[in-house]
């Protein structure tokens, strides 16, 4: 029984990696493909506001980690939802 729940674990944490890698890969090839490069002017300017928006990032990952907080686990809600009828979506708006 406990070999059991090895496997359902490890099973659970390569679909978890899959998912992270997937939404990576995905997401580099979005940005990479839509944003266009910025001209020397303003590239300084872009770098602090860059180095500004990185730190906002980490502190709210952070906050995420401390309150056990997991993109993962929020992906099937966002999915469920998105995949909600129009007339069920139309109903739970209103109270």
């Amino acid at each position: 029984m406990r070999l059991d729940r090895l496997s359902r674990q490890v099973q659970r944490l390569e679909r978890n990696v899959g998912i992270a890698t997937e939404t990576l890969a995905l997401f580099v090839r979005f940005w990479l493909t839509i944003t266009p490069p910025l001209p020397g002017d303003v590239q300084a300017a872009a770098q602090v506001k860059g180095r500004e928006r990185y730190e906002g990032f980490i502190e709210a990952l952070g906050r995420r980690l401390q309150k056990g907080q997991s993109l993962v686990q929020e992906i099937p809600d966002d999915i469920a939802g998105s995949m909600m009828p129009e007339s069920m979506a139309d109903s739970a708006d209103q109270p």
